[in-house]
């Protein structure tokens, strides 16, 4: 597939605003985890039910995410990936001004699910839109573009969380979203999509899952590669303050703002050195195995890492975040693995999915903590996500060569 100058430009500007896009999905998505405990004490939660308030509060989200996930997916195959980006964008960040004002834990969980409904569009049309729109051989830049510099969203939340409230943040982030939407405005459709869409081909039907089991093992595979990151991302370091004080790290304790900025800083540096080890091993399959297997090293050397001062346990996170930033890699691998008529389908939903089991590992962690302590909890969930993961990336087959005009023959 050649672009002319004309398409190369509408091209470059579907991948700045993708970036852009996910740049403000993850400011929103993680600012939950940096204002837990302030936006708790302000709404007078007692300190001893905290961890369960924070933990329930994020699964609210998080199922937010596994059914906004389908929703949007099922929506980007049916009307297409622009409406997705559209309509998404706008649920979340009106979710998210409306949070600001909450005056009660309740309240702060129906917007929180609501925002995660809004979020779960965001990132897997992105990637959809540009992987359809790039030539095979460039493919897996687009995808590590959007990522890499996108997750810097995260980064500006952890600032801009150390300096303004809560409500605050939660305003800012739902007005940014507001003012994509403008930009979004100027994105045209998926050319694949707009050829599929006049086949009348059978597209985004979820029944097509149970009839083809070979499908959903596909989808099954794909979703389980990525669970480790979320482990990373929602109990290893979105629990920074249990885990710095199992840890007993001397003198001052880090601060979870801090930690999450120094995470995201190294996902963006192992988001741009896998996509590009990826492109010189032309593998997919091969640079996700290398960065789980740096992945799961860490985690065994965690305990001494990170538990000698505050600045170890940065260090620390700052490396975790470069082993563990294959997410472009993963949603590429998604994207790549389905037909155009199921490609939204699957690449919106498992990235969702795999966010979502953020709920099943907080709750694993948190039920095993009394048995056997916060470290041990962690690193249990953390080497049994990664030994299924492994596995699953060694089933999956390789699509680093494959073109990406087809449908599934469903």
């Amino acid at each position: 597939m050649n672009l002319t100058l004309s398409q190369q430009s509408r091209t470059a500007l579907t991948v700045l605003i993708a970036t852009l896009g996910y740049a403000v999905d993850l400011f929103d998505l993680i600012l939950f985890l940096l204002v837990r405990p302030t936006s708790l004490k302000d709404l007078n939660v007692p300190a001893a039910v905290m961890l369960d308030v924070g933990v329930n509060l994020f699964n609210a989200q998080m199922a937010g995410l596994i059914i906004g996930g389908i929703l949007w997916g099922v929506l980007g195959d049916k009307r297409g990936r622009l409406s997705v980006l559209l309509g998404s964008i706008l649920l979340y960040s009106v979710a998210n001004i409306a949070n600001a004002f909450v005056v009660t834990v309740p309240q702060y969980a129906v917007l929180r699910f609501i925002a995660g409904i809004g979020l779960a569009g965001e990132l897997g049309a992105g990637v959809t839109i540009v992987s359809e729109l790039l030539p095979q051989r460039i493919r897996g830049y687009g995808s590590t573009i959007i990522t890499a510099i996108g997750v810097f969203g995260a980064v500006a939340a952890a600032l801009i969380a150390n300096t303004v409230t809560w409500r605050h943040a939660y305003l800012l982030g739902g007005v940014m979203g507001l003012l994509l939407l403008g930009l979004r405005l100027g994105i045209r459709e998926s050319l694949l999509f707009a050829k599929l869409k006049a086949t009348g081909v059978t597209r985004g039907r979820l029944t097509a899952f149970l009839r083809k089991p070979e499908m959903l093992r596909r989808a099954g595979l794909i979703m389980l590669t990525g669970v480790p990151i979320w482990f990373i991302i929602g109990v290893l370091v979105g629990f920074t303050p249990e885990f710095a004080q199992a840890l007993k790290i001397p003198g001052e304790q880090p601060r979870l703002t801090n930690a999450i900025m120094w995470l995201y800083l190294g996902l963006s540096v192992g988001g741009a050195g896998i996509g590009l080890l990826s492109q010189w091993l032309k593998s997919r399959r091969y640079a996700l195995l290398a960065s789980l297997g740096a992945t799961a090293i860490l985690l065994a050397l965690y305990p001494q890492l990170a538990s000698s001062s505050k600045a170890a346990y940065y260090g620390t996170c700052f490396t975790a975040g470069i082993f563990a930033g294959y997410w472009a890699m993963f949603v590429q691998i998604a994207a790549e693995q389905f037909g155009t008529n199921y490609r939204a389908t699957v690449t919106t939903s498992v990235s969702n999915l795999v966010r979502g089991s953020t709920i099943v590992m907080t709750q694993a962690f948190k039920a095993m903590i009394p048995g056997i302590g916060v470290i041990a909890s962690g690193l249990t969930v953390g080497f049994t996500v990664l030994a299924i993961a492994i596995v699953a990336t060694w089933m999956l087959e390789e699509t680093f060569h494959r073109e990406l005009d087809y449908n599934e023959p469903v």
